[in-house]
């Protein structure tokens, strides 16, 4: 039987620790669910698990399978990191869009060959979205981009985007979160797959999508801690990310052309700097908006989270908890 560990929880948890640890213990290989780790370029502020020597530069090189030209062919590669493979790093170029129904595309490829080398396939990352349209599927992953509309709402502001959703569907509106209601991106797509819905061309849900849910025996872990512990936690991993020279890659990708209009600049860890680049704020002030928004995300990410009740939660403060997850999987694991 196919068998897929899902690894979730907030932001700064220790997520890729486990990941790799358990992936050592039981033959397995990492995929990475983070919509930041996606963009290639973008290591320091994303949190990408890679070997660096004292200078943070990457020591890890991407690896392509020798056997798979599909591989090389889609620019699919992986990193060694302690032994173990991490895939899921560096899809895509960081002046291009990337879609939850890419990600799933690119994820089932590399997922069949995990599988097909009788390996444990091991899933982690904060970004529920990804992780959900993978597993279970989503109805609105198939609506595509519509270019278009995208261009003529790019000019709109946060409360006309808004008030636009709201005039195609309020009930979609209403369900937004803060956090939604302020980001562009977010409302523009659901504009558009608002849109998509009210004429008529509203994707059903049919045998066809039921095959899209992925067929594997699945076992959830979820990660969480005390809030204080979290913050704190986040707050040292920006300060590291600082000193590792976040604003050095930055600048290099403002060089190589990427905008702060491009999707990939908008990721918590690199949006909050644009004042510092383009009205020569305070560095200072960028840091601590980063440490505030971290914050924030990893509450949202929390929320989303606990809806599923198929998530069994460990507090990483917990004594003897990692021994705890090991002596659930490894039931698992044996078991058909």
């Amino acid at each position: 039987m196919k068998k897929l560990l899902v690894i979730v929880g907030p932001t700064a948890i220790g997520k890729t620790s486990l990941a790799i640890a358990l992936a050592k213990k039981f033959n397995g290989e990492v995929i990475s669910a983070d919509s930041r780790q996606v963009y290639k370029g973008m290591d320091i502020g994303t949190g990408k698990d890679l070997s660096r020597n004292s200078k943070f530069q990457r020591e890890s090189r991407l690896l392509f399978p020798n056997s798979k030209l599909e591989f090389r062919n889609l620019g699919l590669g992986f990193y060694t990191v302690s032994g173990v493979r991490i895939w899921g790093y560096d899809l895509v170029e960081p002046k291009k869009d990337f879609s939850v129904a890419q990600y799933i595309k690119i994820v089932r490829v590399i997922i069949d060959d995990i599988f097909a080398r009788g390996k444990l396939v091991i899933l982690t990352g904060g970004t529920g979205l990804y992780i959900e349209a993978l597993i279970d599927g989503i109805e609105t992953v198939s609506i595509p981009p519509n270019p278009k509309l995208r261009k003529s709402l790019s000019e709109k502001t946060r409360d006309e985007l808004f008030d636009t959703l709201a005039h195609i569907d309020p009930i979609k509106a209403a369900s937004l979160n803060s956090s939604d209601r302020k980001n562009p991106r977010r409302l523009i797509r659901a504009i558009e797959i608002a849109l998509q819905n009210s004429t008529a061309k509203r994707v059903i849900l049919t045998p066809k999508l039921q095959k899209s849910k992925l067929d594997a025996n699945t076992l959830f872990i979820g990660l969480t801690a005390p809030k204080e512990f979290l913050f704190n936690n986040i707050e040292k991993r920006v300060e590291e990310r600082v000193r590792g020279g976040i604003k050095k890659e930055i600048e290099e990708l403002l060089g190589k052309g990427v905008s702060w209009k491009d999707q990939s600049m908008s990721s918590l860890g690199y949006r909050e700097w644009k004042s510092y680049f383009e009205s020569n704020a305070a560095d200072a002030e960028a840091i601590e908006n980063w440490k505030k928004e971290e914050n924030k995300y990893a509450k949202r990410q929390l929320t989303w989270f606990k809806r599923d009740k198929r998530i069994g939660w460990f507090d990483v403060t917990d004594a003897g908890w990692q021994r705890n997850v090991e002596f659930m999987v490894e039931k698992w694991y044996i078991s058909r």
